[in-house]
């Protein structure tokens, strides 16, 4: 299907997502949070075939699909060579177009971060705290998780322990657990 542009994006998000999978977890086996993986090695073959895919899909059409859009995140993110140099703007905007293409609580939480990396955590908690009474997202551990995050950026310790300790309370995972129980030990 050379003349679908969704076609190309899925393979683009596919070849991009694939070139990260290593960076996801550090060397203990720990989640790693999306700071810490941006940047983390240098255009591989898997991102540059990524970029080639999502080029194809954005000259057959100028209205990207879901795929695309994911994928257009995803090279935002391998584009970067830090956390600093991310176009935080060009993702939230994004985000903004994948939420109208294919709209879901997660993609709103997604698009929460990407707000607070562009715009500051107190622009990211006013649309985390509008996901707060999401029923698919009540036992889901990273709105919990995300809110803590912002309300430590924001100073704002007592309120972030308690969310990394409900955020700990929901995962299923052990080394995530971990994690997040350390990040309220932070707190203070």
């Amino acid at each position: 299907m050379p003349q679908e542009s969704e076609v190309h994006g899925l393979v683009a998000l596919m070849e991009i997502q694939a070139s990260r999978l290593r960076s996801r977890v550090g060397p203990s086996g720990e989640p790693c949070c999306c700071s810490i993986r941006i940047g983390r090695g240098g255009i591989t073959l898997l991102i540059q075939r990524g970029l080639a895919a999502l080029a194809r899909a954005e000259r057959l059409d100028t209205t990207l699909g879901q795929y695309a859009l994911q994928a257009a995140i995803a090279a935002c993110h391998a584009r970067a060579r830090t956390p600093e140099a991310t176009d935080w703007v060009r993702i939230a905007a994004l985000y903004d177009a994948l939420a109208q293409v294919a709209p879901s609580p997660v993609v709103e939480l997604n698009r929460a971060v990407a707000v607070s990396m562009a715009f500051g955590p107190a622009a990211g908690l006013e649309l985390v705290d509008r996901l707060a009474s999401e029923p698919w997202l009540q036992g889901y551990h990273l709105l919990p998780s995300v809110r803590g995050d912002l309300l430590a950026k924001l100073g704002r310790s007592q309120e972030a322990r308690a969310e990394f300790e409900r955020a700990a309370s929901l995962t299923l995972n052990e080394r995530q657990r971990k994690q997040l129980l350390e990040r309220a030990a932070n707190q203070g």
